[in-house]
C-alpha cells in the first residue's frame, strides 16, 4: 500500500540502555495488529533484536525498521541501540526521522543517554516526545519523574498521559487532553474503556488542561491573541493548535506507558496519527550541488532524491542500503546518481522491512523509508539522486572513536578475509575505524567502547571465519633532546669499482614544542659543494623517521650542516646521505635523548555523585583537571590525562559510575614523559636493541 507524505510518521526510538524501547516497538506492531503477539528481549523472538548478537546479549545492537498501519497512517518505526557504543546506528535514524521519541525508564528517570540523544536530536532539530515506559514496575514514583525531565529538558514538557495507580497492576491512565480516564484490559490485549475523570484525577486534569492551553497559544500568534482576549481557547482551537506547538517545542509531549502489558500504548499511537510529525513538516531540506553551493530539495519535487542512513550485509540476501526519500519516488530499474562517487546505481529489487523479514514492493513514495538490495558502491550517508540532479543531503557527523585497540589474526592467511571484513564493517558502522599505524607497525582498530569492539570481534568471526584478538596498542611516543650537541662523521667506502666518500659535520639543539625538524646548513667556503646540502638532509631526516633513542619519530630539533669534506671522484648521493644519517645518530645521543608522550585533552561526563572516584582515577592516571561544568546532575569533567593511562578507561569509567559515564578524547600535544616512566618503557623487550 502506498502512502502519500501527510499519512507518514517516520520517527526514531532513541533512549539510555534498558529503556524498553524494543519493548515498546513490539507493543506499537501488536497493538496495530503487525505481529500475532509480543516478543521479549529475555526470549530473544523480538522482531527487533534478530541478529545473533543481540539474541546472545540481550540488547539491541542494530537499529531495526518496522512498520504498521495506524488509523490508516504508516508508521515507519527505528528502533536503535541505547548503548552508546552503537551510537552510529541511533544517529542514523534521527537523521531520517521526522521526529524523535524519547523512551525513559520510570524507575530510572532521565539518564546520561538520555541527555545524550537528546542533544543529537536537538542538532538535527528534531521535535520529540518523551515516553516514560515500565509504568508497572515496583517503586515507580512518576511525578517524580516528571519532576526530573523538567530540571533537564525545561517547563515545556509536559504530561499528556498519566499513571493513575502506577506500580504492578497498573492498568489505568489520565488522559489530559480528553480529560479521561483510560482503563486497560489486564490481558495484554491493549483494549481499554474510557470514563470522564472524577473526584481529585477531575481537579488535576482541570489545571493541566488550563497549563496545556497556555503552552498551545504560546506557538500561535492568533491563539495567543485568542487567548488572551477570551481567556481561554476552545476544544477546537485547542486541539488545532496541539500539532503546531509540538513542531515548535513551545511543548513536549510526555506520555506513560507500559509496554510488556500493553497500557497506555494505544492512545500513545492515536496522539501520533493526529499531531504527530509528517514529511510535510520538513518538507524542504538542505542540499549541497556540485560546486559546493548550498540549495534545497522540495518534497513536492518530482525527481528522485534519497538519503542512505544505513547499510548492512544480510546472509543469502547481500547488502541491504537504507534509504529515506526527501522527494520523487524510486522504482525497480531505475537509474539513480551517487555525487559522492560519481557513479550511476541501476535500482534493484526495492523492500519493506519488519525487522529481518522483507516484503518487495514497487515504489518507495515521497517522504517514506523502504531499502534497495546489492547497490554496488552506495553506502551509509551517501545521496542517490536523478541523473539530472547531481545534488546531495548533509551526512551525519559521527563522533570520534574513545577506544583503540590493536587487532591481531590468530591464524596466519587471514589477511584478504581480515581486510574484506574490516571495510564491510566499517561500511555499516562509520564509527568503527581500522588502519595501519606506520610507527608502530600494527594494525589498529579504535571504537566507541569495549562492547562495541568485542561486538565486531564476534562479527569477524561470524561472518567472516577470521578470529582475531584486540590487545594494548603501542603509545606513539617521539624523541627528541635536551641539550646542543655536534658531530663530525666520515663515511668511506673503497670495495673494488667506484668508491663512496663524504664527511659531515653536525650541530643540533632544541626547539621549541612542535617545531618538528628544522634542516638548514652555515656551510663556507669550498669544503662540500651544496648540491650535496639535500642529500645530507635526506639522511638526517631518514634517521629521525627510524629513531634513535627508543625507535620512535624524533622531533622538536633543528639541525645545522656547517661543515665537511668531500671527494672529488668518490662523493656522490648516497655517501652523503649515509654519513648526514650517521653524524645525526651521534650528535643526538650525545644530546641527553628523552621521550615525549602523547597527551589528551578528555571530556567526562558523569552523574554528580560519581565526580570524586572520577576525579581520583584521573589524578591516579597523571591527569590534570582543568574544571567542572553543567549544573544538573550530571556534570562534565575537562582535563588532560597521558595516552599511555587512557588503554580501557571507557570500561573503568562506566564501572566507576554503574554503567552511565561517558567521556570523549582529542591529541592535545607531546609532554616530555618522566625518567622514571622512561626508564621503565625502555626496558620493555621490543627496546632491548634500541
Amino acid at each position: 500500500m502506498s502512502y502519500p507524505p501527510e499519512r507518514i510518521r517516520n520517527f526514531a526510538l532513541v533512549g539510555h540502555q534498558s529503556a524498553g524501547k524494543t519493548s515498546l516497538a513490539e507493543a506499537m506492531l501488536a497493538c496495530a495488529g503487525a505481529i500475532p503477539r509480543m516478543g521479549t528481549t529475555q526470549a530473544g523472538n523480538t522482531v527487533s533484536d534478530y541478529h545473533a548478537t543481540e539474541k546472545e546479549r540481550q540488547i539491541s545492537v542494530h537499529a531495526s525498521l518496522l512498520h504498521c498501519d495506524w488509523q490508516g497512517t504508516k508508521y515507519n518505526i527505528i528502533d536503535t541501540p541505547g548503548y552508546l557504543d552503537f551510537i552510529s546506528e541511533g544517529l542514523g535514524a534521527l537523521r531520517v526521522g521526522d521526529f524523535a521519541m524519547v523512551v525513559v525508564n520510570a524507575n530510572s528517570g532521565p539518564e546520561i543517554g538520555t541527555d545524550q540523544v537528546w542533544d543529537y536530536a536537538n542538532q538535527f532539530q528534531l521535535p520529540k516526545l518523551i515516553v516514560v515506559n515500565g509504568i508497572d514496575k515496583e517503586n515507580v514514583d512518576f511525578d517524580r519523574v516528571l519532576d526530573e525531565l523538567r530540571e533537564h529538558y525545561g517547563r515545556k514538557v509536559f504530561p499528556m498521559t498519566l499513571p493513575i495507580d502506577p506500580g504492578p497492576g497498573c492498568r489505568r491512565i489520565l488522559d489530559v487532553l480528553r480529560s479521561e480516564e483510560v482503563d486497560y484490559a489486564t490481558d495484554g490485549s491493549g483494549e481499554y474503556t474510557e470514563t470522564p475523570a472524577e473526584g481529585p484525577w477531575k481537579d488535576r486534569v482541570r489545571r493541566l488542561h488550563a497549563e496545556l492551553i497556555e503552552l498551545v497559544a504560546e506557538a500561535d500568534d492568533t491563539l495567543m491573541e485568542e487567548f488572551f482576549d477570551q481567556g481561554d481557547l476552545t476544544e477546537e482551537q485547542l486541539r488545532s493548535g496541539v500539532h503546531a506547538a509540538i513542531q515548535a517545542e513551545t511543548f513536549i509531549p510526555v506520555f506513560a506507558t507500559s509496554a510488556t502489558t500493553d497500557v497506555g500504548v494505544a492512545r500513545l499511537m492515536d496522539l501520533i496519527s493526529k499531531y504527530g510529525s509528517s514529511p510535510l513538516d520538513r518538507k524542504v531540506v538542505p542540499a549541497i550541488d556540485e560546486e559546493g553551493h548550498r540549495g534545497d530539495i522540495a518534497l513536492s519535487d518530482a525527481s528522485p532524491a534519497c538519503y542512505i542512513w544505513k547499510t548492512i550485509s544480510e546472509p543469502h540476501v547481500g547488502e541491504l542500503s537504507f534509504c529515506r526519500m526527501y522527494s520523487g519516488s524510486i522504482r525497480p530499474n531505475m537509474e539513480l546518481f551517487n555525487p559522492f562517487h560519481g557513479t550511476t546505481e541501476k535500482i534493484g529489487q526495492i523492500f519493506t522491512l519488519q525487522g529481518h523479514e522483507r516484503q518487495a514492493i514497487q515504489e518507495i513514495g515521497p517522504g517514506d523509508i523502504g531499502v534497495m538490495a546489492k547497490l554496488k558502491d552506495t553506502h551509509t550517508g551517501n545521496t542517490l539522486t536523478s541523473p539530472d540532479r547531481k545534488v546531495r543531503l548533509p551526512a551525519v557527523a559521527y563522533p570520534k572513536p574513545n577506544i583503540h585497540g590493536t587487532l591481531v589474526a590468530l591464524h596466519k592467511g587471514d589477511e584478504d578475509k581480515l581486510a574484506a571484513g574490516l571495510a564491510t564493517l566499517h561500511e555499516e558502522d562509520p564509527t568503527f575505524l581500522f588502519g595501519y599505524n606506520a610507527e608502530t607497525h600494527e594494525l589498529v582498530v579504535s571504537g566507541q567502547g569495549e562492547l562495541h569492539l568485542e561486538v565486531l570481534k564476534s562479527r569477524l568471526a561470524r561472518r567472516f571465519n577470521v578470529e582475531v584478538d584486540i590487545v594494548e596498542p603501542r603509545v606513539p611516543f617521539r624523541e627528541t633532546i635536551q641539550a646542543p650537541a655536534e658531530a663530525k662523521y666520515r663515511h668511506k667506502k673503497q670495495s673494488g669499482g667506484a668508491g663512496q666518500f663524504a664527511e659531515v659535520w653536525l650541530r643540533i639543539r632544541p626547539t621549541e614544542p612542535g617545531g618538528g625538524i628544522e634542516f638548514g646548513h652555515s656551510l663556507t667556503g669550498n669544503n662540500v659543494d651544496r648540491v650535496f646540502v639535500p642529500s645530507v638532509e635526506k639522511g638526517v631526516r631518514a634517521a629521525c623517521e627510524a629513531g634513535i633513542h627508543a625507535g620512535y619519530p624524533v622531533t622538536d630539533v633543528a639541525v645545522d650542516f656547517y661543515d665537511g669534506k668531500m671527494h672529488t671522484v668518490d662523493s656522490k648521493d648516497i655517501a652523503f646521505q649515509t654519513a648526514g644519517r650517521e653524524a645525526f645518530t651521534e650528535a643526538f645521543k650525545n644530546a641527553r635523548p628523552h621521550l615525549l608522550e602523547p597527551i589528551l585533552s578528555i571530556e567526562v561526563k558523569v552523574p554528580e555523585q560519581y565526580l570524586g572516584d572520577v576525579m581520583s582515577d584521573l589524578s591516579a592516571r597523571r591527569g590534570h583537571i582543568h574544571g567542572i561544568e553543567g549544573e544538573t546532575k550530571y556534570r562534565t569533567i575537562k582535563a588532560e590525562v597521558p595516552q599511555m593511562e587512557m588503554y580501557r578507561y571507557a570500561t573503568t569509567l562506566r564501572s566507576l559510575t554503574g554503567g552511565v559515564g561517558l567521556h570523549s578524547e582529542a591529541f592535545a600535544r607531546y609532554d616530555p614523559l618522566p625518567p622514571n616512566l622512561e626508564s621503565r618503557v625502555l626496558k620493555q623487550p621490543e627496546f632491548a636493541n634500541a
